[in-house]
């Protein structure tokens, strides 16, 4: 099954966003080539720009303390398990103390870094990071790579409060719902959203072996989702089809 997400509002959407470069990251990162430790240092400067919101950290801080609550809120609840509680208070407490005790906005550390910070400049420029351009970064790309991966790790390190706090909030907000199957006639599926109850993410998992692409719309009173195939030059084309797939609504 293929999974798509879909974000309710923009806060969702930024942690998706770095929840997709953070596992990049890790994938470059793990891999001994030259090019993938450029692209997982490109990734770390991309990590970067998205965490560069004044107000991101502590989005993320007040998110987690807002969970805390909620949680404590469940002890002495026969029906709550004790021991898991304490399990996901703990994980919200550790992700909590770690993102609390990083100073400035996530990988502000590395800015005081001159030749990173030279890196930076010119590697949104098509050919900008050339050996003749960098010369002292292509000798670096030459270095063995546990080397570079040392320095890479050392250098991910700084982001990783954030990476841990963004696990913890989306693993919530993702268990929070429960999948059920629909079916959409004719390619068009339509699901009109309980008043009073706000969700945030929405989450749908399809067959690939249909060769359907959704195109997911939705708002706070109304979700839809069109099912769409591509053409040979890769453009979407409605697929007016009957199909079920799964779907998730998390709050």
């Amino acid at each position: 099954m293929v999974l798509y997400e879909y974000p309710f509002n923009e806060s969702i959407r930024t942690m998706l966003r770095l929840e997709h470069l953070f596992d990049r990251l890790g994938q470059l990162m793990a891999r001994d080539t030259a090019m993938d430790h450029h692209f997982a240092l490109a990734t770390i400067f991309e990590v970067m720009d998205v965490a560069s919101r004044a107000d991101l950290k502590a989005d993320l801080l007040k998110e987690l303390e807002r969970h805390r609550t909620q949680f404590n809120g469940y002890r002495g609840n026969p029906a709550v398990s004790e021991a898991v509680l304490d399990e996901v208070v703990g994980r919200i407490d550790a992700a909590f103390d770690k993102l609390n005790q990083l100073p400035g906005k996530a990988g502000h550390a590395l800015t005081t870094n001159e030749w990173l910070m030279s890196i930076r400049s010119r590697i949104s420029i098509p050919g900008g990071t050339c050996e003749f351009d960098l010369p002292a970064y292509y000798a670096w790309q030459q270095l063995l790579p546990v080397r570079r991966r040392n320095d890479l790790m050392q250098w991910a390190q700084t982001l990783m409060p954030m990476a841990e706090a963004l696990n913890v909030l989306l693993g919530l907000l993702r268990d929070s719902g429960s999948p059920h199957k629909v079916a959409a006639h004719g390619g068009q599926y339509q699901q009109s959203l309980p008043p009073g109850r706000s969700f945030q993410l929405l989450r749908m998992r399809i067959d690939p072996s249909l060769g359907l692409i959704p195109e997911i719309s939705g708002h706070r009173l109304m979700v839809s989702i069109r099912l769409m195939r591509q053409d040979e030059d890769g453009r979407l084309k409605p697929a007016p089809v009957d199909a079920t797939f799964e779907l998730t609504l998390c709050s």
